[in-house]
């Protein structure tokens, strides 16, 4: 899992000013908005006694925990500890890890990561969600996979003919032609020419009026360090999916998805749109959840490639240089307990930056010293 991105956690709609948690990286986040309307995300766990702040309430900007009161302020400084009579002062170390929040094209992104401004990844740039032409709808799906197995799975364009049959693909014709990949630091996508299906139900309605082409050309792309891009250009229009991987743990991935077109835009089209999303979702579904091994292989020979695999082969040489980086979460990011939950992942946030005298603070010893555990060790 890689850190030091943006990552989109949640619907927009669905963070309000009631605090709700969500999972990334192996970490608990706490989403809420504050007064002004502003996205906050802070560390789900409250420093004095491991409380869950998302049980919280709010008080204005801030978050009370529901175990004992405690308030934090969107920078993740308490300012309030209700036991104490008003003369004590609060304690500097009693503070949570605050992470960069923003909305941008109807999702909650946060930089999970401790990169100074200036050098942070951009979030990718979704054209359409802008464009008045196009409408959207959302979906999510969790699958019991890694995050890089559903990840490479979309831009995989020579699986469609034969998990999704003629449903997307045309296993008649499976040839995948060759193409060339558009790239910079941060992203790659291709323009993939496939053999299309007849269409059908309500969106065949209309294409029985246009002729059937030989191929379509279908733009696969993906976006670090989780997004992928569909984009179909069908007889009756553009459908654009944006699959947002989000890495709930190693093995669990929950995947959301904006959909964009720009034919039948009315809302009385939406369920149907969202059912070819969920169909396309429920036939991935069973083929990525059986991969072996269940975790992308970190050296580029352990699994072999063809042709057809560019975009994927240019994910995983990008990925094994921001790994020789530090990007990747390894043992530094584990804290190892003897409890029931034996690992869990912090990762550190800007805020630690901002205070360095403060390092200490979020430090959690386990009985054992704190030492990585090997499962943290061979994560590395």
């Amino acid at each position: 899992m890689l850190k030091n991105f943006w990552y989109a956690l949640e619907f927009a709609e669905k963070v309000t000013r009631k605090p709700i948690r969500v999972t990334c990286l192996g970490q608990d986040f706490v989403l809420y908005r504050g007064e002004s309307g502003a996205p906050v995300c802070l560390s789900d766990l409250c420093v004095h006694r491991g409380g869950s702040l998302a049980m919280g309430s709010l008080v204005g900007d801030r978050i009370a925990c529901p175990y004992h009161g405690w308030q934090y302020n969107p920078d993740g400084a308490c300012v309030k500890i209700p036991a104490n009579a008003e003369e004590r002062g609060i304690p500097r170390k009693a503070r949570v890890d605050s992470y960069p929040a923003v909305e941008r094209y109807g999702m909650v992104w946060a930089f999970l990561g401790d990169l100074p401004e200036d050098e942070r990844p951009p979030i990718p740039v979704i054209p359409e969600h802008d464009d008045p032409t196009f409408r959207a709808v959302h979906f999510e799906m969790e699958l019991n996979a890694n995050y890089e197995r559903t990840f490479e799975n979309v831009v995989d364009a020579s699986h469609t003919p034969f998990v999704h049959g003629t449903s997307f693909g045309n296993p008649d014709k499976p040839e995948i032609p060759p193409f060339e990949i558009r790239s910079d630091d941060w992203s790659a996508e291709a323009d993939i020419f496939l053999s299309p299906p007849p269409p059908k139900g309500l969106w065949g309605l209309l294409a029985k009026r246009k002729p059937r082409p030989e191929y379509v050309t279908v733009t696969n792309g993906w976006y670090l360090p989780n997004v992928v891009k569909l984009h179909v250009r069908l007889p009756i229009g553009d459908m654009l999916l944006y699959d947002f991987n989000i890495p709930i743990t190693q093995d669990r991935t929950m995947v959301k998805i904006i959909g964009y077109r720009n034919f039948f835009t009315g809302g009385w089209a939406d369920e149907n749109a969202r059912k070819r999303i969920e169909k396309i979702l429920v036939q991935d579904r069973p083929v990525v959840e059986a991969q072996r091994p269940e975790l992308l292989p970190f050296d580029l020979a352990d699994e072999l490639h063809v042709r057809s695999d560019a975009l994927q082969v240019a994910y995983r040489r990008r990925r094994a240089q921001l790994i020789a980086q530090g990007w990747w979460v390894g043992g530094d990011d584990i804290i190892t307990t003897e409890g029931p939950r034996r690992n869990a992942t912090v990762i550190a946030s800007p805020t630690r930056r901002d205070h360095p005298e403060l390092a200490s603070a979020w430090v959690h010893k386990a009985r054992n010293g704190g030492k990585p555990d090997e499962s943290a060790r061979r994560a590395q």
